[in-house]
C-alpha cells in the first residue's frame, strides 16, 4: 500500500462534498484526467474513490 499525502484545500472541498471528514483521509492518488480521487483512512487503512 501505498503512503498517503495530505491534502490541499482544494482537495478538502472536494472530500467534504463526499460526506467525509478530511481530517480522517489521506491522498493515495489524484487522477484528475479521470476525474477521482483515491483516499486511504489515517486509522483503518481502508481505501475510497471519490468522484470529483
Amino acid at each position: 500500500m501505498k503512503q498517503g499525502k495530505r491534502p490541499t484545500r482544494a482537495q478538502k472541498k472536494l472530500i467534504v462534498q463526499s460526506g467525509l471528514n478530511p481530517n480522517n483521509w489521506l491522498i493515495e492518488k489524484n487522477l484528475i484526467h479521470d476525474h477521482r480521487l483515491h483516499l486511504i483512512h489515517r486509522e483503518t487503512g481502508r481505501q475510497r474513490v471519490v468522484a470529483v
